[in-house]
């Protein structure tokens, strides 16, 4: 029997209060124009995406790739990076998933990446099993074996996906599915990476 997994809203509430702690030790390197830039195209389904005031301390914890090696974030150090949490057990999770491939493939390059990290318990395998099912093209198989990325990120339920700066924080949150193919989430993407293309983080 799978364990009790709080509602989204609820989810979002706890999440809130967490973050606030966070965000006010963090490096103000988000200005308010630039907060309110990427707030206001909050449209269609970017419209329940979490932008914060500023940006979250970056994840440290190690995650591994299909093979067991470890991987950190400072591998994409440089890149804005899409980082979903998700499992083949959860519905909203596999629905989104082509969406997430196709952004992808899309944006994907040296100035944007996606991280799609698995919780499933049954192993990595589980995971890249699904993955070739639905024929991804531009997604690796990744997995957060002992949970810790999921709980050093506040993960209280799944999907959960962070929107991480050049530097590797977390400067936005999506708790729920969403189309990430959509013109409105590629326009928010794309002006993310736009402000971060100079000197490695968001700019005042």
């Amino acid at each position: 029997m799978r364990r009790y997994r709080p509602s989204l809203a609820l989810a979002a509430f706890l999440y809130g209060a967490l973050t606030f702690a966070a965000n006010t030790v963090a490096a103000q390197d988000l200005t308010a124009s630039d907060v309110m830039s990427l707030r206001e195209m909050r449209t269609g389904d970017m419209a329940k995406l979490i932008v914060h005031d500023r940006p979250v301390a970056r994840l440290e914890a190690a995650f591994q790739d299909l093979h067991g090696n470890p991987v950190t974030l400072d591998a994409y150090r440089g890149k804005v990076v899409l980082l979903n949490f998700w499992a083949t057990w959860c519905p909203p999770c596999r629905a989104e998933m082509p969406s997430i491939d196709h952004v992808a493939g899309a944006l994907g390059g040296s100035d944007f990446a996606v991280i799609p990290l698995s919780t499933d318990r049954g192993g990595v395998e589980q995971a890249d099993r699904f993955l070739r099912d639905i024929q991804t093209r531009n997604l690796a198989t990744m997995h957060d074996r002992d949970g810790q990325m999921a709980r050093d990120a506040g993960v209280l339920g799944l999907p959960v996906t962070l929107i991480l700066d050049r530097e590797g924080r977390e400067v936005a949150r999506m708790i729920g599915d969403a189309d990430w193919d959509s013109p409105e989430a590629r326009a928010l993407l794309n002006r993310l990476i736009a402000l971060t293309r100079q000197g490695g983080a968001i700019r005042a």
